[in-house]
């Protein structure tokens, strides 16, 4: 599905340059969840900006399916994004003063898709991230993780071939973030293809497979051997959330 080969990143000119990415070659296979790790500045944001499109390497070259995305011009790269990447925040990036499923509707209305097709397709999507009474409440009215549940449902409508997560989990609590982590895992269960950029170990032990980064480099490639489960965590959670309020009482 994507590959990366000899792929470096450049940013800046002379003695001011700065090598973001070097020699990079990555294969990434359909169905795949990784998680890609790395300290701030280990190049693993430059990585995701690429594989999303939002940026071009210097060298190298990137294949997205049957797409050679280095020779394609910038409304080809647009019709990519919108078309085969969906995209997952930390900070959420929802419109506030639109309602949740408005919000979700918005990739197809790039995409030229009718009214009736796209308010479908977005009440089908709040309805498998589980939000399916929230639909007509705006991002104010929502919290962290129904947010990002909204934004998980936004990624999708457009059936994309890759979804780019980008720290989904940063700004929630631990419970929410293993709520969030559980969505990706069953997505990735029926199918889809799913890339986490995250700093938190134990975020990258629930997917399958961890590339690291260091100084540009791609320094470690490893499958994960004991997949954490986020629905057994969350259980976990709850059972002991449980037992103490039982214990108050």
């Amino acid at each position: 599905m994507l590959q990366l080969k000899n792929l470096g990143k450049t940013y800046g000119n002379g003695e001011a340059s700065v090598e973001a990415l070097k020699n990079i070659t990555l294969h990434i296979n359909e169905g795949e969840f990784v998680s890609i790790m790395g300290p701030s500045g280990s190049g693993k944001s430059t990585l995701m900006n690429i594989i999303g499109c939002l940026d071009r390497a210097t060298i190298g070259d990137y294949s997205l399916g049957q797409d050679n995305v280095e020779g394609l011009n910038d409304d080809e790269l647009a019709l990519i994004r919108n078309k085969k990447i969906g995209f997952v925040f930390q900070s959420f990036n929802l419109l506030p003063r639109i309602s949740a499923l408005k919000n979700v509707e918005l990739p197809m209305v790039y995409s030229g898709i009718g009214h009736k097709e796209r308010k479908r397709r977005a009440i089908e999507a709040m309805e498998r991230v589980g939000l399916g009474d929230r639909m007509n409440h705006k991002p104010n009215e929502m919290s962290g993780g129904q947010k990002q549940r909204v934004a998980i449902a936004r990624a999708l409508v457009n059936k994309p071939s890759i979804i780019l997560a980008d720290e989904p989990t940063g700004n929630l609590d631990s419970v929410t973030a293993e709520e969030i982590m559980a969505q990706f895992q069953q997505l990735n269960e029926e199918g889809v293809t799913v890339l986490v950029v995250t700093h938190e170990p134990d975020i990258a032990k629930h997917t399958k497979r961890i590339i690291t980064f260091a100084d540009g480099y791609l320094t470690s490639d490893k499958i994960v051997k004991e997949q954490l489960s986020a629905i057994k965590i969350l259980k976990e959670k709850t059972d002991v959330l449980e037992k103490s309020l039982g214990g108050k009482e």
